[in-house]
Protein backbone atom coordinates (compact mmCIF):
# COMPACT_ATOMS: atom_id res chain seq x y z
CA UNK A 1 0.00 0.00 0.00
CA UNK A 2 2.78 2.29 0.83
CA UNK A 3 4.48 1.94 -2.27
CA UNK A 4 1.10 2.45 -4.36
CA UNK A 5 1.30 5.65 -2.60
CA UNK A 6 4.21 6.77 -3.28
CA UNK A 7 3.89 5.81 -6.70
CA UNK A 8 0.97 7.61 -6.85
CA UNK A 9 2.49 10.78 -5.43
CA UNK A 10 5.59 10.57 -7.70
CA UNK A 11 3.31 10.46 -10.74
CA UNK A 12 1.19 13.41 -9.29
CA UNK A 13 4.81 15.61 -8.96
CA UNK A 14 5.66 14.80 -12.69
CA UNK A 15 2.31 16.01 -13.78
CA UNK A 16 2.58 18.73 -12.57
CA UNK A 17 5.77 19.91 -13.24
CA UNK A 18 4.79 19.08 -16.48
CA UNK A 19 1.74 21.43 -16.49
CA UNK A 20 3.98 24.30 -15.17
CA UNK A 21 6.84 23.03 -17.70
CA UNK A 22 4.58 23.04 -20.69
CA UNK A 23 2.95 26.50 -19.47
CA UNK A 24 6.19 28.52 -18.80
CA UNK A 25 8.62 27.12 -21.88
CA UNK A 26 5.45 27.84 -24.06
CA UNK A 27 5.10 30.81 -22.22
CA UNK A 28 8.94 32.34 -22.81
CA UNK A 29 9.03 30.75 -26.53
CA UNK A 30 5.70 32.85 -27.77
CA UNK A 31 6.62 36.27 -25.84
CA UNK A 32 10.75 35.64 -26.25
CA UNK A 33 9.52 35.73 -30.17
CA UNK A 34 7.68 39.26 -29.72
CA UNK A 35 10.63 40.95 -27.46
CA UNK A 36 13.62 39.12 -30.18
CA UNK A 37 11.17 40.34 -33.18
CA UNK A 38 11.02 44.04 -31.44
CA UNK A 39 14.53 44.17 -30.77
CA UNK A 40 15.07 43.74 -34.88
CA UNK A 41 12.86 46.36 -35.81
CA UNK A 42 13.06 48.87 -33.51
CA UNK A 43 16.39 51.12 -32.19
CA UNK A 44 17.99 49.69 -29.31
CA UNK A 45 17.19 53.64 -27.38
CA UNK A 46 13.61 52.28 -27.98
CA UNK A 47 13.93 49.59 -26.83
CA UNK A 48 16.01 50.42 -23.99
CA UNK A 49 13.00 53.05 -23.26
CA UNK A 50 10.23 50.39 -23.32
CA UNK A 51 12.24 48.62 -20.81
CA UNK A 52 12.59 51.32 -18.19
CA UNK A 53 8.94 51.93 -17.46
CA UNK A 54 8.01 48.40 -17.56
CA UNK A 55 10.78 48.48 -14.64
CA UNK A 56 8.94 51.52 -13.36
CA UNK A 57 5.53 49.99 -13.38
CA UNK A 58 7.25 46.80 -11.95
CA UNK A 59 8.40 48.67 -8.60
CA UNK A 60 4.85 50.15 -8.58
CA UNK A 61 3.40 47.22 -8.53
CA UNK A 62 5.55 45.50 -5.93
CA UNK A 63 4.92 48.36 -3.36
CA UNK A 64 1.07 47.38 -3.85
CA UNK A 65 1.60 44.16 -3.81
CA UNK A 66 1.11 43.20 0.38
CA UNK A 67 0.24 39.84 -1.03
CA UNK A 68 3.23 38.48 -2.55
CA UNK A 69 3.06 35.62 -4.67
CA UNK A 70 5.04 33.76 -2.58
CA UNK A 71 3.03 33.85 0.55
CA UNK A 72 -0.42 33.44 -1.15
CA UNK A 73 1.26 30.31 -2.77
CA UNK A 74 2.23 29.07 0.49
CA UNK A 75 -0.15 29.57 2.91
CA UNK A 76 -3.03 28.37 -0.04
CA UNK A 77 -0.48 25.41 -0.21
CA UNK A 78 -1.11 25.11 3.40
CA UNK A 79 -5.13 25.34 3.40
CA UNK A 80 -5.84 28.45 4.73
CA UNK A 81 -8.39 30.89 2.82
CA UNK A 82 -6.27 34.24 2.67
CA UNK A 83 -6.62 34.90 -1.02
CA UNK A 84 -9.75 37.42 -0.89
CA UNK A 85 -8.11 39.71 2.25
CA UNK A 86 -4.61 39.68 0.47
CA UNK A 87 -6.77 40.86 -2.61
CA UNK A 88 -8.31 43.63 -1.72
CA UNK A 89 -5.50 45.27 0.25
CA UNK A 90 -3.19 44.73 -2.55
CA UNK A 91 -5.62 45.95 -5.31
CA UNK A 92 -6.49 48.79 -2.75
CA UNK A 93 -2.69 50.23 -2.60
CA UNK A 94 -2.20 49.50 -6.54
CA UNK A 95 -5.21 51.75 -7.11
CA UNK A 96 -3.10 54.70 -5.55
CA UNK A 97 0.33 53.84 -6.63
CA UNK A 98 -1.22 53.63 -10.19
CA UNK A 99 -2.40 57.40 -10.09
CA UNK A 100 0.91 58.45 -8.69
CA UNK A 101 2.46 57.17 -11.54
CA UNK A 102 0.10 57.95 -13.78
CA UNK A 103 0.47 62.15 -12.46
CA UNK A 104 4.29 61.74 -12.39
CA UNK A 105 5.60 60.10 -15.44
CA UNK A 106 2.27 62.19 -17.48
CA UNK A 107 1.60 58.11 -18.97
CA UNK A 108 -1.59 56.59 -18.63
CA UNK A 109 0.09 53.13 -19.45
CA UNK A 110 2.24 52.60 -16.73
CA UNK A 111 -0.65 52.83 -14.04
CA UNK A 112 -2.73 50.49 -16.61
CA UNK A 113 -0.13 48.27 -16.50
CA UNK A 114 0.89 47.97 -12.61
CA UNK A 115 -2.24 46.97 -11.85
CA UNK A 116 -2.45 44.62 -14.13
CA UNK A 117 1.07 42.94 -13.03
CA UNK A 118 -0.58 43.07 -9.55
CA UNK A 119 -3.79 41.43 -10.82
CA UNK A 120 -1.26 39.02 -12.77
CA UNK A 121 0.75 38.14 -9.81
CA UNK A 122 -2.27 37.77 -6.95
CA UNK A 123 -4.02 35.41 -9.53
CA UNK A 124 -0.60 32.85 -10.26
CA UNK A 125 -0.04 32.59 -6.23
CA UNK A 126 -3.39 30.80 -5.45
CA UNK A 127 -3.41 28.78 -9.03
CA UNK A 128 0.18 27.84 -7.61
CA UNK A 129 -1.10 27.09 -3.94
CA UNK A 130 -3.73 25.21 -5.37
CA UNK A 131 -1.62 23.02 -7.48
CA UNK A 132 -3.97 23.57 -10.43
CA UNK A 133 -1.25 23.37 -12.43
CA UNK A 134 -3.13 22.76 -15.53
CA UNK A 135 -5.27 26.23 -15.22
CA UNK A 136 -1.73 28.02 -14.38
CA UNK A 137 -0.55 26.71 -18.00
CA UNK A 138 -3.53 28.08 -19.80
CA UNK A 139 -3.56 30.94 -18.33
CA UNK A 140 -0.19 31.75 -18.90
CA UNK A 141 -0.21 30.71 -22.45
CA UNK A 142 -3.24 32.98 -23.46
CA UNK A 143 -1.54 35.75 -21.99
CA UNK A 144 2.08 35.54 -24.07
CA UNK A 145 -0.48 34.47 -26.95
CA UNK A 146 -1.98 38.14 -26.50
CA UNK A 147 1.51 39.74 -26.27
CA UNK A 148 2.44 38.50 -29.46
CA UNK A 149 -0.61 39.11 -31.10
CA UNK A 150 -1.37 42.66 -29.59
CA UNK A 151 2.01 43.73 -29.33
CA UNK A 152 3.06 43.08 -33.35
CA UNK A 153 -0.39 44.89 -34.00
CA UNK A 154 -0.01 48.02 -31.71
CA UNK A 155 3.45 48.28 -32.76
CA UNK A 156 2.02 48.70 -36.47
CA UNK A 157 -0.82 50.56 -35.53
CA UNK A 158 0.69 53.21 -32.79
CA UNK A 159 4.55 52.65 -32.80
CA UNK A 160 6.58 51.73 -30.15
CA UNK A 161 4.56 53.66 -27.87
CA UNK A 162 1.69 51.46 -28.04
CA UNK A 163 3.62 48.45 -26.75
CA UNK A 164 2.81 48.97 -22.81
CA UNK A 165 -1.24 49.27 -23.36
CA UNK A 166 -0.71 46.01 -25.63
CA UNK A 167 0.70 44.18 -22.64
CA UNK A 168 -1.50 45.18 -20.39
CA UNK A 169 -4.21 44.38 -21.85
CA UNK A 170 -2.94 40.74 -22.34
CA UNK A 171 -3.22 40.36 -18.32
CA UNK A 172 -7.32 40.91 -18.80
CA UNK A 173 -7.40 37.02 -18.26
CA UNK A 174 -6.55 37.15 -14.82
CA UNK A 175 -9.15 39.67 -13.70
CA UNK A 176 -11.73 37.09 -14.43
CA UNK A 177 -9.43 34.69 -11.86
CA UNK A 178 -9.39 37.34 -9.22
CA UNK A 179 -13.58 37.71 -9.80
CA UNK A 180 -13.89 34.07 -9.16
CA UNK A 181 -12.00 34.08 -5.91
CA UNK A 182 -13.59 37.01 -4.23
CA UNK A 183 -16.55 34.75 -4.87
CA UNK A 184 -15.63 31.63 -3.94
CA UNK A 185 -12.94 32.87 -0.41
CA UNK A 186 -14.86 35.23 2.34
CA UNK A 187 -12.61 38.06 3.42
CA UNK A 188 -10.94 37.11 6.50
CA UNK A 189 -8.73 40.27 7.59
CA UNK A 190 -7.93 38.11 11.26
CA UNK A 191 -6.22 35.31 9.39
CA UNK A 192 -4.06 37.90 8.11
CA UNK A 193 -3.42 39.57 11.30
CA UNK A 194 -2.56 35.66 12.66
CA UNK A 195 0.02 35.43 9.58
CA UNK A 196 1.15 39.20 10.05
CA UNK A 197 4.95 38.07 10.75
CA UNK A 198 5.60 35.69 7.85
CA UNK A 199 3.50 38.20 5.16
CA UNK A 200 5.41 41.47 6.33
CA UNK A 201 9.01 39.68 5.76
CA UNK A 202 7.84 38.26 2.61
CA UNK A 203 6.30 42.08 1.73
CA UNK A 204 9.63 43.62 2.49
CA UNK A 205 11.55 40.34 0.35
CA UNK A 206 9.36 40.57 -2.40
CA UNK A 207 9.85 44.64 -2.17
CA UNK A 208 13.51 44.03 -2.16
CA UNK A 209 13.94 41.24 -4.72
CA UNK A 210 11.71 43.64 -7.17
CA UNK A 211 14.17 46.68 -6.62
CA UNK A 212 17.01 44.43 -7.24
CA UNK A 213 15.52 42.71 -10.27
CA UNK A 214 14.77 46.39 -11.62
CA UNK A 215 16.78 48.44 -10.13
CA UNK A 216 19.53 48.10 -13.17
CA UNK A 217 17.45 49.66 -15.40
CA UNK A 218 16.43 52.56 -13.20
CA UNK A 219 19.83 53.74 -12.79
CA UNK A 220 21.54 52.83 -16.18
CA UNK A 221 19.37 55.07 -17.81
CA UNK A 222 21.00 58.29 -16.43
CA UNK A 223 23.91 57.00 -15.89
CA UNK A 224 24.79 55.46 -19.41
CA UNK A 225 21.41 56.03 -21.69
CA UNK A 226 18.88 54.44 -23.37
CA UNK A 227 20.74 52.76 -25.78
CA UNK A 228 23.31 51.09 -22.82
CA UNK A 229 20.15 49.52 -21.83
CA UNK A 230 18.31 48.37 -24.50
CA UNK A 231 21.72 45.93 -24.99
CA UNK A 232 21.79 44.98 -21.29
CA UNK A 233 17.82 44.48 -21.60
CA UNK A 234 18.32 41.82 -25.02
CA UNK A 235 20.66 40.28 -22.81
CA UNK A 236 18.37 39.99 -19.91
CA UNK A 237 16.15 38.52 -22.30
CA UNK A 238 18.04 35.27 -23.39
CA UNK A 239 19.00 34.74 -19.80
CA UNK A 240 15.24 34.69 -18.72
CA UNK A 241 15.16 31.93 -21.72
CA UNK A 242 18.26 30.60 -20.16
CA UNK A 243 16.70 30.45 -16.84
CA UNK A 244 13.14 29.03 -17.41
CA UNK A 245 13.85 25.51 -16.26
CA UNK A 246 15.11 27.15 -12.85
CA UNK A 247 11.87 29.14 -12.68
CA UNK A 248 9.70 25.86 -13.45
CA UNK A 249 11.13 24.40 -10.42
CA UNK A 250 10.88 27.09 -8.14
CA UNK A 251 6.95 27.21 -8.98
CA UNK A 252 7.08 23.45 -8.77
CA UNK A 253 8.93 23.25 -5.34
CA UNK A 254 7.48 25.69 -3.47
CA UNK A 255 3.71 24.23 -2.70
CA UNK A 256 5.41 20.79 -2.96
CA UNK A 257 8.23 21.41 0.05
CA UNK A 258 5.23 23.46 1.75
CA UNK A 259 3.25 20.27 1.60
CA UNK A 260 6.26 18.56 3.09
CA UNK A 261 7.31 16.89 -0.34
CA UNK A 262 11.12 17.09 -1.03
CA UNK A 263 12.36 16.33 -4.67
CA UNK A 264 16.29 15.86 -4.18
CA UNK A 265 16.91 14.07 -7.68
CA UNK A 266 14.75 16.54 -9.51
CA UNK A 267 16.55 19.67 -7.75
CA UNK A 268 20.60 17.81 -9.01
CA UNK A 269 18.60 17.09 -12.84
CA UNK A 270 17.84 20.62 -13.27
CA UNK A 271 21.36 21.90 -11.70
CA UNK A 272 23.10 19.74 -14.32
CA UNK A 273 20.58 21.21 -16.99
CA UNK A 274 22.10 24.24 -15.37
CA UNK A 275 25.50 24.07 -16.60
CA UNK A 276 24.80 22.41 -20.14
CA UNK A 277 22.93 26.25 -20.27
CA UNK A 278 25.52 28.06 -18.98
CA UNK A 279 28.42 26.78 -21.47
CA UNK A 280 25.52 26.91 -24.33
CA UNK A 281 25.41 30.67 -23.70
CA UNK A 282 29.25 31.25 -23.16
CA UNK A 283 30.36 29.54 -26.76
CA UNK A 284 26.97 30.33 -29.17
CA UNK A 285 26.22 33.80 -28.35
CA UNK A 286 29.14 35.70 -29.83
CA UNK A 287 28.44 33.95 -32.92
CA UNK A 288 24.07 34.27 -32.62
CA UNK A 289 23.38 37.90 -31.73
CA UNK A 290 25.82 39.97 -34.45
CA UNK A 291 23.83 37.82 -37.43
CA UNK A 292 20.05 38.44 -35.62
CA UNK A 293 20.40 41.60 -33.77
CA UNK A 294 23.62 43.36 -35.27
CA UNK A 295 22.52 47.05 -34.07
CA UNK A 296 23.24 45.71 -30.43
CA UNK A 297 26.93 45.28 -30.47
CA UNK A 298 27.29 44.80 -26.45
CA UNK A 299 24.86 42.02 -25.68
CA UNK A 300 26.55 39.43 -27.23
CA UNK A 301 28.84 39.70 -24.65
CA UNK A 302 26.73 40.41 -21.78
CA UNK A 303 25.37 37.19 -23.15
CA UNK A 304 28.66 35.04 -22.39
CA UNK A 305 29.58 36.59 -19.14
CA UNK A 306 25.65 36.84 -17.48
CA UNK A 307 25.46 32.97 -18.42
CA UNK A 308 27.84 32.68 -15.94
CA UNK A 309 25.20 33.81 -13.33
CA UNK A 310 22.68 30.62 -14.17
CA UNK A 311 24.25 28.02 -11.80
CA UNK A 312 24.23 30.46 -8.48
CA UNK A 313 20.49 31.49 -9.63
CA UNK A 314 19.34 27.91 -9.59
CA UNK A 315 21.44 26.90 -6.38
CA UNK A 316 19.53 30.99 -4.98
CA UNK A 317 16.01 29.22 -6.34
CA UNK A 318 16.49 25.99 -4.55
CA UNK A 319 17.64 27.57 -1.17
CA UNK A 320 14.62 30.60 -1.43
CA UNK A 321 12.13 27.41 -1.89
CA UNK A 322 13.31 25.26 0.68
CA UNK A 323 13.53 28.46 3.04
CA UNK A 324 10.16 30.14 2.29
CA UNK A 325 8.87 26.64 2.88
CA UNK A 326 9.41 26.78 6.42
CA UNK A 327 8.21 30.08 6.79
CA UNK A 328 11.90 31.69 6.87
CA UNK A 329 11.43 34.62 4.90
CA UNK A 330 13.63 36.73 6.93
CA UNK A 331 16.33 34.86 5.80
CA UNK A 332 15.64 35.13 2.43
CA UNK A 333 15.00 39.05 2.77
CA UNK A 334 18.76 39.29 3.67
CA UNK A 335 19.79 37.74 1.26
CA UNK A 336 17.81 40.39 -1.17
CA UNK A 337 19.57 43.21 0.35
CA UNK A 338 22.61 41.72 0.31
CA UNK A 339 22.10 41.16 -3.56
CA UNK A 340 20.23 44.74 -4.44
CA UNK A 341 23.55 46.33 -2.16
CA UNK A 342 26.02 44.16 -4.69
CA UNK A 343 23.96 44.61 -7.77
CA UNK A 344 23.52 48.72 -7.18
CA UNK A 345 27.34 48.96 -6.07
CA UNK A 346 28.63 47.14 -8.81
CA UNK A 347 26.62 49.36 -11.73
CA UNK A 348 27.99 52.79 -10.14
CA UNK A 349 31.59 51.37 -10.19
CA UNK A 350 31.89 48.58 -13.18
CA UNK A 351 28.83 50.50 -15.13
CA UNK A 352 30.48 53.39 -14.61
CA UNK A 353 33.98 52.24 -16.20
CA UNK A 354 33.01 49.46 -18.61
CA UNK A 355 29.00 50.14 -19.99
CA UNK A 356 27.41 46.70 -20.81
CA UNK A 357 30.08 44.99 -19.40
CA UNK A 358 30.41 46.38 -15.91
CA UNK A 359 26.72 45.62 -15.69
CA UNK A 360 27.15 42.05 -16.81
CA UNK A 361 29.76 41.46 -14.22
CA UNK A 362 27.53 43.33 -11.63
CA UNK A 363 24.37 40.84 -12.45
CA UNK A 364 27.34 37.89 -12.26
CA UNK A 365 28.26 39.01 -8.93
CA UNK A 366 24.80 39.19 -7.52
CA UNK A 367 23.64 35.77 -8.39
CA UNK A 368 26.87 34.21 -6.65
CA UNK A 369 26.62 36.17 -3.41
CA UNK A 370 22.87 35.47 -2.87
CA UNK A 371 23.62 32.08 -3.50
CA UNK A 372 26.59 31.86 -1.16
CA UNK A 373 24.79 33.27 1.75
CA UNK A 374 21.22 31.27 1.18
CA UNK A 375 23.44 28.09 0.88
CA UNK A 376 24.81 28.52 4.35
CA UNK A 377 21.67 29.57 6.03
CA UNK A 378 20.19 26.12 4.62
CA UNK A 379 22.96 24.59 5.87
CA UNK A 380 22.34 26.25 9.25
CA UNK A 381 18.95 25.36 9.44
CA UNK A 382 19.33 21.57 8.57
CA UNK A 383 22.10 20.93 10.70
CA UNK A 384 19.97 22.39 13.65
CA UNK A 385 16.90 20.11 12.79
CA UNK A 386 19.11 17.36 12.45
Amino acid sequence: MDFLNNLRQKLEQVRGLGLIGFGDISGVIISSIFWFYLASVIEPSEYGDIHFFLSIATIGSSIALFGTQDSITVLTAKGHKIQSGLNVISLGISSITSLCLIIFFQRIDIGIIAIAFVINTLSIGELLGKKQFFKYAQYNILQKILTLVLGIGFLYAFGPSGIIYALAISYAAYLIRIIKTFQEVPINFKLIKEKSNFLSHNYIMYLVGSFGSQIDKIIVVPLLGSAVLGNYSLALQVITVFTIFTTILFKFLLPQESSGIQNRSLIQIVIIISVIISLVGIFLSPLVIPNFFPKYVDAGVAIQIMSLSIIPVTITTICTSRLLSQEKSKVVLIGGLLGLFVLVSGILILGSMYGTMGIAISFVLTAISKAIYLGLMVKKYERSIN
